[in-house]
């Protein structure tokens, strides 16, 4: 019988390390040590069996920015199990629990990366947006600004550039992870890796940079992480990045929000036709894979300030998770019927109005809607949202967002 408890690290951490390697998320023993960084903050929960924890699960407190406003976030950062203790519904277990012991500590919302869509649904999450990742020569960047020469940045500036990514430009559904062992952890697990960036010379501060990693003498180059606070150091990151195609042949990153690397780039479909099916081949792929889902429903909404007309209607929410909690749980999910505003001022309230169009949604696809993935129209042909055409057609109207972008790995 498994007995499910919080993680220990000092009981825990060796047994962690070996589902780790079971699960080829780690393939060196010295890597163990990233790991113990990893788990230094946050929560987590092990299923233990004859001394020895078999599953893992592990969350990050965070922020995420809907529109102008921070909302407490919950960063769901590992789920493993090892090869003993696979279809015992550990993972669903342990997953639903450490997702209410965060609501209940305030958490609005709930996110995670996922390894195939359909699993972590079962939880209440909704897909998120597609994220571009570009590959192409970075002598084709179109950019005449001159640079000056960048700083060298190792793995052991962990806490600088952790504090560049806590003060980076964020835009509409930015995630900011807050405790530094996540980075630090991930820096030091990155293989061939190095980073170029510039500091405020009366400060310290690192003000903007990107981390990369390189595959042989011409790459490619993998850039990772990037961060800046104004357009103007975006446009000198992109030359600096230029400055690669002496040597590099080949860049691969992922677009930031609210730009199209495509405008940057010269030639862009001329490169793609010449190098197609090459080491150095020029793509623009798009892959959602994060999802998110609400967890307290009357704060979201209240923090929901749109311009636009009022709009009020029902909704009927069901929360899958509901079915997963142990029956002590302080949390619950958020399902249930509600009376929705949203305008310049929203809010939900429990009830029903028999004077207004009801909409049938699960948390997952009201998160979609609710965040601007995918308008409501879209989302009644290809997920669980329903209700009358004029109420679909409202809902178009007045939650035109901003595509949602976590700009941040996890």
């Amino acid at each position: 019988m498994y007995k499910i408890r919080e993680y220990e690290s000092e009981k825990d951490i060796k047994s962690v390390c070996r589902i780790w390697r079971e699960t080829n998320w780690i393939d060196e023993d010295d890597q163990d040590k990233c790991v113990e960084i990893f788990l230094k903050e946050g929560r987590g929960f092990v299923a233990e069996y004859d001394g020895s924890a078999e599953c893992h699960v592990s969350s990050k407190p965070g922020i995420l920015k809907y529109l102008k406003a921070d909302l407490k976030l919950s960063i769901v950062s590992s789920v493993t199990t090892s090869r003993t203790a696979r279809k015992q519904g550990l993972a669903k277990k342990l997953t639903a629990k450490l997702i209410a012991a965060d609501a209940t500590d305030g958490a609005l919302v709930s996110t995670l990366g996922i390894f195939e869509q359909g699993f972590y649904n079962l939880f209440g999450y909704g897909t998120g947006s597609y994220e571009h990742w570009l590959t192409f020569d970075p002598a084709d960047i179109i950019t005449n600004q001159k640079i000056t020469p960048p700083v060298r940045l190792g793995k052991e500036d962990w806490q600088l550039i952790h504090g560049a990514m806590l003060n980076r430009h964020r835009r509409h559904g930015a995630v900011t992870v807050l405790p530094s062992c996540f980075l630090e952890a991930d820096l030091a697990w990155t293989k061939s890796a190095y980073g170029l960036g510039y500091t405020d010379e009366s400060t310290g501060e690192l003000t903007h940079f990107f981390w990369a990693s390189t595959k042989g003498e011409h790459g490619p180059t993998t850039i990772h992480l990037m961060a800046y606070q104004n357009m103007d150091q975006l446009n000198e990151l992109m030359a600096l990045i230029k400055t690669l195609g002496d040597q590099i042949r080949l860049v691969k990153m992922r677009e930031p929000a609210g730009i199209q690397i495509q405008d940057l780039i010269r030639n862009p479909f001329r490169k793609r036709i010449v190098t197609e099916k090459s080491s150095f081949e020029h793509l623009n792929r798009g892959t959602a894979y994060w999802q998110m889902r609400i967890c307290d429903l009357v704060a979201c909404i209240a923090a929901t300030h749109l311009n636009s007309k009022e709009l009020k209607f029902n909704l009927n929410l069901s929360d899958p998770i509901e079915e997963l909690l142990d029956n002590d749980s302080a949390w619950k999910g958020c399902g249930g019927m509600y009376i929705i505003t949203l305008g310049p001022d929203s809010e939900a309230k429990h009830g029903f109005d028999e004077g207004l169009p009801t909409l049938t949604a699960d948390v997952g696809a009201f998160t979609r809607l609710w965040l601007g993935i995918r308008p409501a129209s879209g989302l009644s042909a290809t997920d669980n949202l329903a209700g009358s055409q004029e109420l679909l057609e409202a809902l178009d109207d007045v939650l035109c967002l901003p595509s949602p972008h976590p700009d941040w790995d996890y």
